[in-house]
């Protein structure tokens, strides 16, 4: 099989260059990674993008962040001005930067530079009734796909997802849980840093909304339940990012869990994702170990944003500019180990 073939190429490729057998670690297996994806011995990263999906949730007005709920609209304003570290990262690592609109509670300008997208003003509160409709539901998933098909049509083969929305770790969180079998409380952080007693609450009020709208391990219905648009739009550009054979980077815990939900959902998703680093929020180190993943970064970050995926993709460049550029024993004239002994190892 062609795939076969060109697995045993990429493997004796990286095998052979100029270095010990395995001495660049993670970067051998990040560049047999985006090789696998672009099927090529010689990958080439385009275009790449930084999405932000932005959305308000329902379940904020129980308390359940640190902040008011009116910071997720502001943070938009602060992403369309530049000033937030997602644009920083992207400015200084030559990554495109999209914001979506997918549930503001905020009215912003026809002519503001995002991707409007608006699935509502905010989710409903999960706490009391489930947080969309199915017609929400499907809308997202839809505008998600959408952004990514505008993003490979424009020539982009490499995308990484980020969010905002104040609220949002609660979502994720039960997500989490549901989804992965795991208790609730080893899936529930502070988020935004939340005080002992609000942590506390939070739990009380995220198992009590699990009591009110029941169990759902349905990955479709349990999106439709206990999700956010930005958290449902990204599953939807997830996996239409692996329908178009993009390389896909994921931010930290709430992107995490929107590529749970996909998984679940197409677990093929899984070949093109990259998971960009470990985040400091309860339940994140968690989730990656249920889904198999080896993050790139660990650097105690918790921020959001997409911001783990501009900090990680630099690393992705470097992976492809060894297996591109770097030069093998028989080229470089240099004594190596036969293709024989290597295997006797």
């Amino acid at each position: 099989m062609y795939t076969s073939s060109l697995e045993q190429t990429l493997r004796r490729k990286i095998d052979f260059k100029t270095k010990p057998l395995g001495a660049l670690g993670l970067l051998e297996k990040l560049a047999f990674r985006i090789a696998m994806i672009q099927k090529t011995e010689t990958p080439v990263l385009s275009d790449p993008t930084i999405v932000v999906f932005a959305g308000d949730h329902g379940i904020a007005s129980e308390g359940v962040s640190a902040y008011p709920p009116e910071v997720t609209f502001q943070m938009v304003e602060n992403f369309i001005a530049g000033g937030a570290a997602i644009n920083v990262f992207c400015r200084q690592n030559g990554l495109g930067l999209r914001v979506v609109d997918a549930g503001v509670r905020y009215d912003f300008s026809e002519n503001a530079p995002i991707i409007h997208a608006k699935a509502a003003p905010g989710t409903a509160n999960f706490l009391r009734e489930p947080a969309m409709t199915d017609v929400q539901l499907a809308f997202c998933l839809e505008q998600g796909a959408l952004v990514v098909h505008n993003l490979r049509r424009d020539a982009s083969n490499v995308v990484g997802f980020g969010e905002m929305g104040i609220g949002n770790t609660s979502s994720a969180s039960v997500l989490m849980s549901l989804l992965t079998g795991l208790p609730l409380d080893a899936c529930v952080g502070r988020g935004t840093g939340l005080s002992n007693e609000k942590f506390a609450r939070k739990k009380e009020i995220l198992a009590e909304a699990i009591r009110v709208n029941g169990v759902q391990t349905d990955p479709r219905e349990a999106l439709r339940t206990y999700g956010g648009f930005e958290i449902a739009q990204m599953v939807g550009a997830i996996r239409a990012a692996r329908s178009a054979g993009m390389t896909i980077l994921i931010d930290g815990f709430i992107s995490t869990a929107a590529a749970l939900v996909a998984f679940r959902m197409q677990p093929n998703v899984l070949d093109n994702i990259i998971f960009s680093h470990r985040s400091e929020e309860q339940g994140h180190a968690l989730l990656l170990d249920y889904l198999g993943a080896e993050p790139v970064l660990q650097l105690q970050l918790r921020l959001g944003e997409g911001t783990g995926c501009a900090l990680a993709y630099p690393v992705l460049k470097n992976a492809v500019a060894f297996l591109n550029q770097m030069s093998s024993f028989e080229e470089a004239g240099v004594s190596g180990k036969t293709e024989e002994q290597r295997i006797e190892e």
